[in-house]
């Protein structure tokens, strides 16, 4: 022990602690590199090869039952049959779809919470709505859109016009006498309705109703006779004889209504209003699982089954993927946006 000294144990501690520095220094750079590697590498929830483990909640600002809800189960009991995993629908009606999109865009990006919307949460109520809550563009990642619904103008059949030129006709010789039902100011049957009177210098007077369940009756009974309705919501009266298709405003002829002609070939080119259906994400959603839910609803589309049962309900099938989506969302919002403007309502 003796022939350790202090002094030689200090010579010796020196030079520990200088190849400690020294080491030190040579393994900065690779701690660096290593941090950054960590730090740039994708974390395991946004590499979700798992996706999805768990049921998934989809947020449908429409009250259950609505054509857009309808169609909307359909889809996604495909999806689930691709995926392995459940969906439950969660309705949030009120404010022209705007609370229940709301919800969704504010929600989590973790691919457990989806929203299906439409063309007016999406596009049209950016010209109607003074703030709406969210950016459409901004707050939601598309996935796809699914499905199109034309308006068709329909009217109670005890009305003496059979075609739309007839219709018009007898508007003009009574201004502000036909009443037309829609489910809310600014929704497709509303913005339809003011841009079958733009358009054709008409004076109808529009009633807005909670739902489509309370307008059917003032229907039937001839208080409230025209419509510019989705399909699924006048299909049954269309069948059984209590309502005349008069024109669908598309630039084609629906499969559920082949003998009922477009608004162009009835003579009201121009004419063209349609909902159409889409599913989308919170902003910042992984792309991996944007992709995996966007494969799931091509093949879902792709079963005859399920594009007959939109038939049925009186959708017209239709598939478009994320990026398409966003620019049609982006066209969309810029049509309507000049429509209202010339129709001349104001923001709410």
């Amino acid at each position: 022990m003796g022939r350790l000294g202090c002094s030689r144990t200090t010579r010796c501690t020196a030079r520990h602690a200088e190849g400690f520095r020294s080491a030190r220094r040579s393994l900065l750079p690779i701690c660096a590199a290593v941090i950054l590697a960590v730090a740039g590498a994708p974390s395991a929830e946004a590499q979700p090869t798992d996706y999805p483990s768990r049921l998934i909640q989809v947020y449908v600002p429409f009250a259950g039952g609505s054509a857009s809800d309808v169609i909307t189960r359909i889809l996604l009991n495909r999806m689930a049959t691709s995926l392995g995993q459940t969906f439950v629908v969660d309705n949030r009606p009120r404010a022209g779809g705007n609370i229940g999109t709301a919800a969704a865009a504010h929600a989590a990006p973790d691919g457990y919470t989806l929203l299906m919307s439409t063309s007016g949460p999406l596009a049209a109520n950016k010209s109607l709505f003074r703030d709406l809550g969210y950016d459409p563009l901004k707050d939601l990642a598309p996935i796809g859109l699914f499905a199109v619904l034309p308006n068709v103008v329909v009217i109670n059949s005890k009305l003496p016009p059979k075609s739309l030129r007839e219709l018009i006709g007898y508007a003009k010789t009574h201004p502000k006498e036909l009443n037309y039902g829609t489910v809310g100011v600014g929704s497709s049957q509303h913005l339809a309705g003011a841009y079958f009177e733009q358009l054709t210098g008409t004076e109808l007077t529009h009633v807005s109703y909670r739902n489509i369940t309370n307008y059917t009756p003032d229907f039937l009974s001839g208080q409230v006779p025209l419509g510019f309705q989705l399909l699924p919501n006048v299909i049954g009266l269309i069948r059984n004889g209590d309502a005349r298709a008069l024109a669908v405003a598309s630039s084609k002829r629906m499969t559920a209504l082949p003998g009922i002609p477009t608004a162009a070939e009835a003579g009201l080119p121009d004419y063209e209003s349609s909902a159409w259906l889409a599913l989308l994400a919170p902003a910042n959603t992984n792309k991996a699982v944007i992709d995996k839910l966007y494969a799931a609803v091509v093949d879902a589309m792709n079963d005859p089954k399920v594009r007959t049962l939109f038939v049925e309900q009186g959708a017209e099938p239709l598939v478009l993927g994320p990026e398409e989506l966003r620019n049609f969302m982006a066209s969309e919002s810029a049509k309507w946006a000049a429509i209202i403007r010339k129709i001349g309502i104001e923001p709410m």
